[in-house]
């Protein structure tokens, strides 16, 4: 059964938990008074974290990662109580979870304190080549988006520089002969590209021919500059979070606070009935 939760000024201590334990008593009395039933909750304990689920639905109601759990305590006189204490991911709170357990308390206590042990460990394996990876992936990151900045600004200069060749164009030309530009032209009075008529056929108005243009493939799209798109493998900004240090290094610093496993006495409510 899960008491519930509670906030508490501090992440490890006795005399913390047992205020938390003591609240969150004298509120399941009131409810049951109330004709409400303590709610029944299913645990699941792994290397990742501790996960409060539906026992029917299987929605998690909770996921507490291991790293901001920080104390576990169950009560040596009743065996059913035990509780941690978990930093909110949101909130950066720290809170208390109370539960009743099938007189399991110390063994669920011990497995939470033995999944955070295998879990430092496996940190700590492979923690070197996961910080230098996502530092490289933060670092292309960054560099995408500069890029992209870069290519922004490139292209609202050349719209400008199209823009005064436009205005250019209106004022030297003599009064009353501004014609329609021809739509065979474009704004460089040059005969756009077509791969369906040669190059050869049209003359430009001096005799000459025009100079050959370099061929495209039809394939690739390319920018402004003849230049292939920018595409950096298809990673979106939203792929990897922007504060991936700071969580990394929230990791190690919970995992280096460690995890306070005690035996203390909760069964001091005497609303209990069973103390």
């Amino acid at each position: 059964q899960f008491l519930g939760s509670t906030e508490v000024e501090q992440p490890k201590g006795t005399e913390v938990v047992r205020d938390a334990v003591r609240k969150l008593k004298f509120a399941r009395h009131i409810k049951k008074s109330e004709g409400q039933k303590t709610p029944k909750v299913e645990l699941q304990i792994s290397i990742y974290g501790v996960k409060i689920l539906d026992p029917k639905t299987k929605e998690v109601q909770h996921n507490c990662q291991l790293h901001r759990i920080s104390f576990c305590a169950d009560d040596k006189t009743d065996k059913r109580i035990f509780t941690f204490i978990c930093k909110d991911s949101e909130s950066n709170k720290h809170l208390c979870y109370v539960f009743d357990s099938e007189k399991c308390a110390e063994e669920i206590t011990l497995t939470i304190g033995q999944a955070f042990d295998l879990a430092y460990r496996k940190f700590l394996e492979s923690g070197g080549k996961d910080v230098e990876t996502r530092k490289q992936i933060a670092g292309l990151q960054k560099r995408i988006q500069e890029l992209e900045t870069e290519n922004t600004e490139l292209k609202n200069k050349v719209q400008d520089l199209e823009n005064q060749l436009r205005i250019t164009q209106v004022h030297t030309s003599p009064a009353g002969s501004v014609t329609p530009k021809s739509p065979s032209t474009d704004i460089f009075d040059m005969v756009p590209f077509s791969p369906i008529s040669p190059q050869s056929s049209t003359p430009t108005r001096n005799g000459t021919q025009p100079p050959p243009v370099p061929s495209r493939s039809t394939e690739i799209k390319r920018d402004l500059f003849g230049a292939e798109p920018f595409d950096p493998f298809s990673c979106g900004a939203g792929d990897f979070p922007p504060d991936i240090q700071s969580k990394l290094d929230e990791m190690q610093e919970g995992f280096k606070m460690g995890l306070t496993l005690e035996g203390t006495v909760f069964c001091l409510d005497p609303l209990d009935s069973r103390c």
